[in-house]
């Protein structure tokens, strides 16, 4: 019996393996510029702001699933940023309230777009200014209050390894069994990649793209908590940087704008590139000004090379 040749990797692994090589890559030479990082408290002030950025990533991946594009994640952060730091410590009530308004708000806005057959990204804009108007009504001005307990939750320290990253490995699993394994993940990266073939089968492209747009709200939730644990204090303006760096998070991470393909290991991965590429560019004494160009840059990097692997591996 003749043995078969060992297959090459698939283009799904080599979503994944090309981010790990890059943030590998990232933190070589960030121990090297910076030989304290590589430490159990380097670690931590290095990873300190990962969880706002990672669950805005998820959030964007979420939308990336059925091929659409959100511009409105940052300043819809800005929007939870500023309702927890305003009524959580006083009215807890009135904030949870608030929150899933928030995130149904989201869902009806998927539905909006499947149900009018809209592009997203013109959509997503829109709500982007609605979203800072909220805000900026909720508090004008930076201030507020952040509950002590929601201080203290996101700076909780775990032994051995810092506890975002200990975060980021449970937001990943989760993440990949619930839309890469389990079969209704299967039916909505179907909608990204052949909605024809999906409705066809029976399903509901509304009801499909609601509930996607709605675990974007709740990560976006998410990321709103934890950056008002991280700041302490509200700002309608917080967001603006995490709508970008969530599309090159997931982006970087594998995801593409076609629909239906996505890697939500890659997604984490790919956050954590966005983040730590700051970092070593400050290390590299490097203007805050040219930074914005030469993350772009990386981002052009990353996606070549993962163009050039999958061409290979064919």
């Amino acid at each position: 019996m003749a043995l078969r040749r060992p297959s090459r990797l698939s283009p799904d692994r080599l979503r994944v393996v090309v981010p790990i090589l890059a943030l590998l890559a990232m933190l070589v030479a960030t121990g090297f510029l910076q030989p304290r990082v590589m430490s159990y408290f380097g670690f931590t002030l290095l990873l300190r702001y990962s969880l706002p950025l990672l669950f805005a990533t998820m959030a964007q991946l979420c939308i990336l699933v059925v091929g659409d594009i959100d511009l409105g994640i940052g300043p819809f952060v800005s929007l939870v940023n500023c309702i927890v730091a305003s009524w959580l410590a006083d009215q807890p009530w009135l904030c949870g309230i608030a929150l899933v308004g928030a995130i149904f708000a989201y869902a009806a806005m998927g539905a909006f777009i499947q149900y009018r057959r809209l592009p997203s990204i013109v959509v997503t804009l829109g709500f982007s200014f609605i979203w800072l108007g909220a805000a900026l009504l909720v508090r004008p001005t930076p201030g507020g209050t952040v509950p002590d307990w929601l201080i203290a939750a996101t700076g909780f320290r775990t032994p051995l390894v810092p506890m975002p990253a200990l975060l980021a490995i449970v937001v990943a699993f989760i993440a990949h069994h619930l839309i890469m394994r389990t079969a209704y993940g299967t039916v909505l990266r179907g909608i990204g990649s052949n909605a024809a073939a999906v409705e066809r089968a029976g399903w509901s492209l509304l009801v499909g793209r609601a509930l996607l747009y709605g675990a974007a709200g709740f990560c976006g939730v998410l990321a709103g908590l934890t950056l008002s644990g991280l700041n302490t204090t509200g700002d309608p303006w917080v967001g603006a940087q995490y709508t970008l760096l969530s599309i090159a998070g997931a982006i970087i991470g594998g995801a593409e704008f076609s629909g239906g393909i996505v890697s939500p290991i890659g997604a984490v991965f790919g956050a954590m590139i966005m983040l730590l590429s700051s970092s070593l560019l400050s290390f590299l004494n490097i203007s805050t000004d040219w930074q914005l160009s030469l993350q772009g840059g990386l981002l052009t990097l990353v996606l070549a090379l993962r163009t050039l692997s999958v061409w290979v591996g064919k």
